[in-house]
């Protein structure tokens, strides 16, 4: 696949959640054409649920949008909490290369102790490694189904307009945040 000056990416990320089981988390999802906002899909998944992966697909499937994605960005491989995404099953449906982007490292070892709190923890932990190695290429952080790492990093700097954070994910923060308290949040 050759990336064109100007990728077309959506990014997802989740909006600030009650820290209560169960609850509703809403989802933001950016698209951007490199570091221009064109358009904006808005999901919700459960706290510590299993369908993150299921509402991504119900956004983008038979939307508009899909067609012109050259990357899915998600903020990292679970919303509100640990609803996991199923980053192989993502990509397949799909059809499109998904990408996990991570400020850092994970702390895998505190991230296991934490998974193990949930019920289903095996299940959760099979799914999250599942999302294959973590890549650090080119400043970025990431786990990819569906493209090589470097295709990725290529991407993702083309994507970025400061720092080590794709437009489309700093945007889609920005605007959960938003909505959800009256104010962006000042980290993104």
């Amino acid at each position: 696949m050759r990336l064109p000056r100007f990728p077309r990416v959506i990014g997802f990320d989740d909006a600030p959640f009650a820290r209560r089981a169960g609850s509703a988390v809403q989802l933001a999802g950016v698209v951007c054409a490199g570091t221009r906002f064109e358009g904006l899909v808005w999901g919700r998944v459960r706290r510590d649920g299993w369908n993150a992966t299921r509402e991504v697909c119900r956004l983008l499937e038979g939307g508009k949008f899909l067609p012109q994605l050259h990357l899915v960005l998600l903020d990292g491989i679970a919303f509100g909490g640990f609803n996991v995404v199923d980053l192989p099953e993502l990509a397949a449906r799909l059809g499109k290369p998904c990408v996990a982007v991570m400020r850092r490292p994970p702390d895998l070892d505190a991230v296991e102790r934490a998974l193990r709190r949930l019920p289903r923890a095996d299940a959760r932990w099979a799914r999250l490694r599942r999302a294959g190695n973590i890549h650090q290429v080119g400043g970025f952080t990431f786990q990819v189904r569906g493209a090589e790492p470097s295709f990725v990093a290529d991407a993702l700097a083309l994507v970025t307009d400061k720092g080590r954070v794709p437009e489309a994910l700093r945007l889609a923060h920005l605007i959960g945040s938003a909505v959800l308290t009256g104010e962006s949040s000042q980290r993104a």
